[in-house]
């Protein structure tokens, strides 16, 4: 325990505040070991980043928990078949695999797991090598493909047993036929068998890029699938292999339980995106509808009251509801996060904009407000002046005057004038949460 708490305060120094990794902590160790969290390993984060992923992994054991990792060689294969003077060839994206070739593929995955395991072990972390028994698989197409299989069972018996002594379990990405031919997989598609026979709460892709990238090179932060897949797909950049990868994870997460997502980020950054609510890298998640309404009659007030009041740790006025003329109310279908925008003189104005403490992190508050914000094209709004979201304030406002108790903030306001009278009525407007 005091090993425990020395590693978070080492982690504290440099990535978030106390209550939101407590939080994390808290939420994580409160899952059934196995469904914690399945690591995909490129073969050039082992070729490149090994230091960098042992010590991650060697920080989430530390804090009590037991990733599954599941890597692939690609590039390590490659290199030995170029050595070899085999000629690499590849057909929809797969590698044609001969017996020469497979001979490779098995040499080489086995070399970089025990690589891999070693290295953990190096640093005390306990590790266990599992490069046979987990997928049972059939050929792909023997003709088109050669020696490459199909997942048709995912057998658990060593992970769990790794699990159970507190081992970190570090899978090859091979399969055996039943009949016991060993045969080359794609290590993405093995990562995608065993998230769906285990369904972990996080599914985590290491990658050198540290996450999806937008049509300026900038790592997009967080999706929300339910309300941004559709537009995401219709976007020019999103091509080729980013293409491909967004729709394999939205397919694996509609298998998934809503609880469960993909972060994809750097192995230096994984524990920063794993229990801090800024995180770093991309966060995948199904999420939620984000509906409208312009009627508390067509809200349940008992649900958002809740929401409200968890999400500012204050209580709400008894006769907010009564007093409080809505204009529209943005809310995700399960009530854990909600904007409440009222109108005046003529100028939408955000009263409250609520995320619950389990939806903290996950995208589902910025999904709400970019929906909002295709709507309203005028808004203004107060924060308290330490109010920890007034860093997404200031990048989604045009404007900010910042005062000792609040800031306001505002945008496509229209002259001096409106914005004189928006900050004249939030410094005048009374407060309606107490405590």
């Amino acid at each position: 325990m005091t090993e425990m708490r020395t590693t978070i305060v080492r982690l504290l120094s440099n990535m978030g505040s106390a209550k939101e990794i407590q939080q994390y902590l808290k939420r994580f160790s409160q899952l059934d070991a196995a469904r914690f969290a399945v690591v995909k390993v490129g073969g050039a984060i082992l070729r490149d980043d090994l230091e960098a992923l042992v010590s991650s992994l060697s920080f989430l054991q530390q804090v009590g928990l037991t990733p599954i990792v599941i890597h692939g060689a690609g590039p390590q294969v490659d290199e030995r078949m170029k050595a070899a003077k085999i000629e690499k060839k590849t057909v929809d994206g797969l590698r044609v695999t001969d017996p020469a070739g497979l001979a490779i593929v098995r040499q080489v995955s086995q070399q970089e797991n025990l690589r891999l395991v070693e290295a953990l072990q190096a640093q005390g972390v306990r590790a266990t090598s599992i490069t046979a028994g987990v997928f049972e698989c059939d050929y792909l197409s023997k003709r088109k493909y050669g020696l490459v299989g199909k997942v048709d069972a995912v057998h658990v018996a060593s992970i769990q047993a790794a699990i159970k002594v507190g081992s970190i379990p570090v899978i090859a990405s091979l399969g055996e036929t039943a009949g016991g031919q060993i045969l080359n997989i794609n290590a993405d598609w093995a990562a995608n068998e065993l998230v769906k026979t285990l369904q972990p709460y996080k599914i985590i892709f290491l990658t050198g890029t540290g996450g999806l990238l937008d049509g300026d090179g900038q790592v997009i932060d967080s999706i929300n699938l339910s309300t941004e897949y559709a537009e995401l797909l219709r976007q020019p950049w999103l091509h080729s292999g980013m293409k491909v990868k967004i729709e394999q994870i939205h397919d694996l997460l509609m298998e998934l339980p809503p609880s469960s997502s993909v972060s994809i980020t750097r192995p230096d950054q994984l524990a920063k995106e794993l229990f801090t609510h800024r995180g770093s890298g991309t966060l995948v998640r199904r999420g939620e509808k984000v509906l409208t309404v312009t009627s508390w009659k067509k809200l349940d007030l008992k649900r958002l009251k809740s929401l409200v009041e968890s999400g500012f740790g204050r209580k709400l006025a008894p006769d907010y509801f009564e007093k409080t003329k809505l204009y529209k109310a943005y809310f995700s279908e399960h009530y854990r996060a909600a904007l409440i925008i009222t109108l005046e003189d003529g100028i939408p104005h955000l009263d409250k904009f609520a995320v619950s403490d389990d939806a903290q992190g996950e995208g589902l508050g910025r999904a709400a407000w970019q929906v909002m914000r295709g709507e309203m094209q005028q808004l203004f709004w107060r924060a308290r002046a330490g109010n920890p979201v007034n860093d997404f304030y200031f990048d989604e406002a045009d404007g900010c005057l910042k005062g000792e108790k609040w800031n306001v903030f505002w945008y496509g306001l229209e002259g001096w004038e409106q914005i004189r009278y928006a900050v004249d009525h939030c410094l005048a407007r009374p407060a309606t949460l107490k405590g």
